[in-house]
């Protein structure tokens, strides 16, 4: 019965896409937030032809002919949301040794639930920071091609690190079973031979860490990984073939040691120091900060698999991450909204923005970091997390106003992605 509920719901909401990438949406509210200069505007109408917002008008306005109205009454309008840091082949309770049991074909078709979720939760566009076998890569295309629901996907394929290094590789089997992790590299010219691989088959941006990190079995949090000059190759590299690079950094060497690389976002920079914190503001070096997820880690973790040498990571990490997170943006480095789903649970994605809140943004900040910011840190500044003419119709809608209480987004009622409705109440 819940396989044939499902295949219906899945049908209906193509039967929804078809209908609307065939006509003029015109799309009507009791406001609208204006993520690039945090201000609401009253009574937004927005039209939208074939998945893209051709009009913006205010007030009482006549509609072209032919159009239909989605009038959305006393709901305040938003771009889709954009989430800088998933894993949607992870799974909140599959974590420590449960992950050994999980072939690369599972975790794809977890990510296929993941996908659907995050989009149903307000998420259009969404950079997945890692994953087996360019399973990302498929599921990036699958939705792209209208098979599966789900937001828009930059990918990053494997990512790319040291032997026994954080993100590349597989520290959880002893030495006797010979597994090596996909993503391992070790000197220059290795390194670029591994993001040349991921370019082959078909990554839009390169992942690379640069310290330790909570959830690899052996490493320190803090303590760097790859060399300037490794890490410098891989930029080097991936920046030739037109691929933006994300470095996994909490420790403050790692993460100066990146930033002297020149990669272009810093995630999580737990342990940053106020000379990293200067040195990004300088570069323009924007900063994905994790700080929602130490709640699910120390309050779940045990129950979810998580080793106790993670757990005790986290315990040293997080109220940190948390003064970090303060510390730059009060210094004005750019930020974006980054969760690190997977970790918890998917669809939870818009819990962070409250933490933001309570670690030293406005609301209005908040959204900016979550729309706008995300999308020029992508490369695609003005296509996504914007409402304006020639944008894609990522819209999004709540009850309430977000600039005054942004846990709003918790809780969305409407999503539409390129002129699509998947929600609607």
């Amino acid at each position: 019965m819940k396989f044939k509920m499902l295949a219906a719901a899945t049908a209906a909401i193509f039967m929804m896409s078809s209908a609307a990438n065939a006509e003029t949406l015109v799309i009507k509210a009791a406001a609208m937030v204006d993520v690039e200069n945090g201000v609401l505007v009253a009574n937004p109408a927005i039209t939208v032809t074939d998945g893209t917002i051709t009009s913006i008008a205010s007030g009482s306005t006549s509609s072209p002919d032919g159009s239909k109205i989605i009038d959305l009454g006393n709901k305040t309008i938003l771009p889709g949301l954009i989430d800088m840091h998933v894993h949607f082949m992870g799974k909140a309770t599959d974590q420590g040794y449960r992950r050994l049991v999980i072939s690369h074909e599972r975790a794809a078709i977890t990510g296929v639930m993941n996908a659907r979720t995050t989009l149903l939760a307000g998420f259009t566009t969404v950079r997945n920071v890692g994953a087996p076998s360019f399973s990302d890569v498929a599921l990036r295309d699958a939705i792209a091609e209208g098979d599966v629901p789900g937001p828009r996907m930059f990918v990053a394929g494997p990512s790319i690190g040291i032997t026994g290094g954080h993100c590349s590789d597989n520290n959880l089997l002893p030495e006797e079973f010979g597994i090596v992790g996909e993503g391992v590299a070790d000197g220059p010219w290795a390194v670029r031979t591994k993001v040349r691989r991921n370019i082959k088959y078909g990554v839009d941006l390169i992942k690379t860490c640069s310290t330790g990190g909570v959830l690899s079995k052996g490493t320190q949090v803090g303590a760097p990984q790859y060399t300037v000059e490794e890490l410098t190759a891989l930029t080097e590299e991936a920046h030739s073939h037109g691929r933006k690079v994300a470095s996994h950094a909490h420790g403050a060497e790692g993460i100066i040691n990146a930033l002297k690389a020149g990669v272009d976002t810093i995630e999580h920079a737990s342990f940053i120091s106020d000379e990293g914190i200067e040195m990004a503001k300088r570069q323009g070096t924007y900063l994905s900060m994790d700080i929602y997820n130490t709640e699910y880690i120390l309050g779940e973790g045990e129950k979810a698999g998580f080793l106790e040498e993670s757990l005790a990571k986290e315990r040293m990490t997080g109220a940190t991450q948390r003064e970090s997170f303060r510390r730059a943006h009060e210094a004005g480095v750019k930020m974006v909204m980054g969760t690190d789903a997977g970790v918890y649970p998917h669809g939870d994605n818009a819990k962070q923005l409250s933490r933001m809140v309570r670690f030293g943004m406005t609301p209005a900040q908040a959204l900016r970091a979550a729309t706008y910011n995300a999308a020029d840190a992508l490369g695609q500044k003005g296509r996504f997390g914007t409402i304006r003419i020639g944008a894609a119709a990522d819209i999004i809608a709540v009850d309430g106003n977000p600039l005054e209480d942004v846990a709003l987004l918790e809780n969305i009622p409407f999503v539409m992605k390129e002129g699509v409705i998947y929600k609607s109440e």
